[in-house]
Formats: structure tokens, sequence, C-alpha cells
């Protein structure tokens, strides 16, 4: 099939664009299914009774070898990562997908949950068996794990996207569906406010 120059030159530039901006967090649902999910989660107060311990999600649990859950997240979402005999990354490029940040040192990395540890607690998980959180906690498969620069993981803490959401404002769509894609699974719930914020952003999705 021909390409013209502009055609070409246009998928060349998107190609480029993928290979230095993988942002390879796991493709959500698509904005219809996630609305069609947030209309079904059910919409209840948040409850810290028992109080939240985050030792009660093992998180960062061996993957593959020496490889740790951290460690598989960093690779996938950088570029031209090189690890040493430990697993641990020494080198490579991160592009936050939250603000667009570039970082070469993986210490300045952190792997954010994106339904966060407490606000999952509080919306259900404090009912579920230490398995259950063990699994949440370093889900590869559902769009909750990524690699973000560690100041702005910090910002968002355990905020729901009621209080905080990503500062790129291209980014908050995929946000926003990654977030109900992740709490349908789970059967977490949501608060009012919550539910109120997600319906707003995934009007434009």
């Amino acid at each position: 099939m021909y390409l013209s120059g502009f055609s070409l030159l246009t998928l060349l530039s998107v190609a480029a664009a993928a290979v230095l901006d993988p942002r390879a967090l796991p493709t959500p649902v698509s904005g219809a299914t996630a609305r069609s999910y947030l209309a079904s989660l059910k919409v209840e107060a948040e409850s810290n009774s028992p109080a939240y311990n985050r030792d009660l999600f093992k998180h960062w649990i061996t993957i593959s070898g020496t490889c740790n859950t951290r460690e598989t997240v960093l690779k996938r979402d950088g570029t031209n990562v090189v690890v040493g005999s430990d697993c641990a990354a020494t080198s490579g490029q991160w592009i936050s997908p939250y603000d667009g940040v570039k970082a070469t040192a993986a210490s300045s990395i952190d792997i954010d949950h994106v339904v966060p540890l407490k606000e999952a607690w509080v919306s259900g998980a404090r009912f579920w068996t230490n398995a259950q959180r063990e699994a949440f906690a370093n889900d590869l498969t559902r769009p909750q794990l990524a690699a973000v620069t560690d100041t702005l993981n910090q910002a968002k803490g355990d905020k729901d996207p009621a209080e905080w959401m990503p500062p790129l404002t291209s980014y908050r769509c995929t946000y926003a569906r990654a977030w109900v894609h992740v709490k349908y699974y789970y059967g977490l719930s949501v608060d009012s406010a919550e539910k109120a914020a997600l319906t707003s952003y995934l009007s434009g999705c």
C-alpha cells in the first residue's frame, strides 16, 4: 500500500513517540464500559473500622526469579532499562504518565497503586483475606500499577478522584477508566463525591 510522505512521516512520528513514551499501564476498559461499570458500583460512605494497616497488603512480592513487582513494573514502563544481577534497575528512562515528567534514576520513581491501598481498605478490602489483598497490591494484569515520579505519588497519597487527579489533563480520562476498571473488578464501593467526580471525568471519554 502506497503511503504519502505526510502519512509516512506521521506513522514514524507515532512509532517514535511510542518508543520514547510507552506509558505501559495495562489498557483500561473503554469510556462507555467504564460508565457502565461505575453505574453498577455500590455507593456507600467509606469506613476505616477496623483501622487501616498497610502491612495487611503484602506488596512487591517476587514475580519471577529474583524480580519483585516493583522491579517488574520499572522494566515494563521504562525504556532502555538496564538491570543488575539482583534485578534492580541501574539505569533507564521513565516518563511519568500522570505529569509527563522524565526521569533517568529508578530511585526517583515510585510504583503507584492507581486505587491506593487505603482507599481499597475503606471501600471493601478490609473484609478480604490477606491473600486477596496481596493479589490486589501486586496486580500486573489490571491497570492498577504505574511507574510515576516519587514526588507526585506522595502528593496523591491515598486520595480518590474527588480529591486528586493527574496534573496532565490529557491523561485524566485514562486514569478515571483505570480507577473504575479496578474498583469494578475487585467489587469495591465508591462514595458519593467519588462517583460524582468520576461521572464528570468519564462524560468526556
